[in-house]
């Protein structure tokens, strides 16, 4: 990293050319030209998949074990290597565990969860109705409620009413703004 500094700073600070930097550091021209094309080094991008003709009658024989895995408590999934001594015992395997390894990873950044994140925007709201077992000067009532929740804030109001009619009412004959209702 020092050096790659150096010479990005040597050539757009200081006026150095490609060629005068080159002999300069030691190193190639080609190499200082990358080197003043990217901010910070690339490095190395694989053009093409690797090719695996040894695991190529096997992929579906792993994805399965994988699939199979999906049901099995974490400690008794299967790993790379006992894949591979699988397939080895089972299958006549003659590649390398290498091989196995490398697919077994990259399967498993294909089919990871994503997730996304919810956004909601200011003055957005969810508003729902509910019941519930309540228990009011020690006898065991059903409530229902009038639940409202504003995302953005995090704010959240709740009110209950003895009579499911009472609730609707209330929102019927108004707009709902935090603990008031205001008529239409």
């Amino acid at each position: 990293m020092d050096l790659y500094r150096r010479v990005r700073l040597a050539c757009h600070h200081d006026g150095l050319s490609i060629r005068a930097a080159s002999l300069q550091f030691g190193i190639s021209r080609e190499t200082v030209s990358k080197m003043l094309q990217f901010s910070e080094p690339p490095g190395y991008r694989r053009k093409a998949e690797s090719r695996r003709p040894k695991l190529a009658g096997f992929t579906d024989i792993i994805d399965g074990y994988i699939e199979d895995d999906k049901f099995v408590p974490r400690k008794q999934r299967h790993t790379a290597k006992r894949i591979f001594d699988r397939l080895k015992d089972e299958h006549s395997f003659t590649g390398g565990y290498t091989t196995i390894k490398d697919y077994v990873r990259t399967h498993h950044q294909r089919h990871k969860e994503v997730f996304v994140p919810l956004s909601h925007a200011p003055g957005h709201g969810q508003a729902d109705f509910g019941e519930a077992q309540v228990i009011i000067a020690g006898v065991l009532q059903k409530a229902h409620f009038f639940v409202l929740d504003l995302p953005h804030s995090d704010a959240c109001y709740v009110r209950a009413y003895p009579r499911e009619e009472t609730c609707f009412l209330l929102c019927e004959s108004g707009v709902f703004c935090l603990g008031r209702f205001i008529a239409v």
